[in-house]
């Protein structure tokens, strides 16, 4: 990690993080949706930056998931009644880790999921734009893996929009200028090897690209 990116990562907060938030991908993964957004947490050590080198990871054994989503930059404190255009000030591409195996155990003994989710590298994260409204609903994102697509949506196919996400998160827990959400992934995740090159898209435009690497 350079320095600029170390800066970065240093900026960011608190990372929410939004599960079962597509109809299919809840049905790919037999489950039923929520009545309200299912939200849990990742440590800022999470964090990964998606430019064109590896990210490193350790499932020693476990089977691991790449879950593409989009993520809100939060620019402000957020204030009920506050509109997501006036809350989020930048938006890009990321990638929840996710550690299979670990996450049916816990879930099965009603535990947080933070052995599963929360591991160094399982956060990352593609280039910011600027955050448009008109756009992210109109606009794909993707995830191509080892140059095929994989994942592929857009945030008008979210069962909670950007402003419920946005409404309920920070009313219930707070939200605040360097706050991360990672919006939630559609169907489609992958399970992936040592070596395999991802690379995430918003419309035509590569926002990021790494190759994973196992440390076991």
């Amino acid at each position: 990690m350079n320095q600029k990116q170390y800066n970065e990562k240093k900026f960011f907060h608190n990372i929410y993080c939004v599960g079962r938030n597509y109809t299919a991908f809840a049905e790919e993964m037999g489950n039923t949706p929520t009545e309200t957004p299912i939200v849990f947490m990742k440590p800022t050590h999470s964090l990964a930056f998606m430019n064109d080198q590896d990210i490193c990871l350790d499932p020693s054994g476990d089977i691991v998931n790449g879950e593409a989503e989009i993520v809100l930059s939060i620019g402000k404190e957020y204030e009920k009644g506050i509109s997501i255009e006036e809350l989020v000030d930048k938006m890009t591409i990321g990638i929840d880790f996710t550690y299979r195996k670990r996450l049916n155990k816990v879930k099965d003994k009603g535990q947080p999921w933070l052995p599963a989710k929360g591991f160094p590298g399982g956060a990352a994260l593609g280039v910011f734009n600027q955050f448009s409204l008109t756009d992210i609903q109109s606009k794909e994102f993707s995830m191509l893996l080892n140059g095929k697509t994989a994942q592929v949506a857009s945030a008008s196919q979210m069962i909670f929009s950007l402003q419920q996400l946005a409404d309920f998160i920070g009313s219930n827990y707070g939200l605040d200028a360097g706050d991360l959400i990672y919006t939630g992934t559609p169907k489609g995740i992958v399970t992936l090897q040592d070596g395999d090159h991802l690379e995430v898209k918003y419309g035509k435009e590569t926002l990021g690209v790494c190759d994973i690497r196992f440390m076991n």
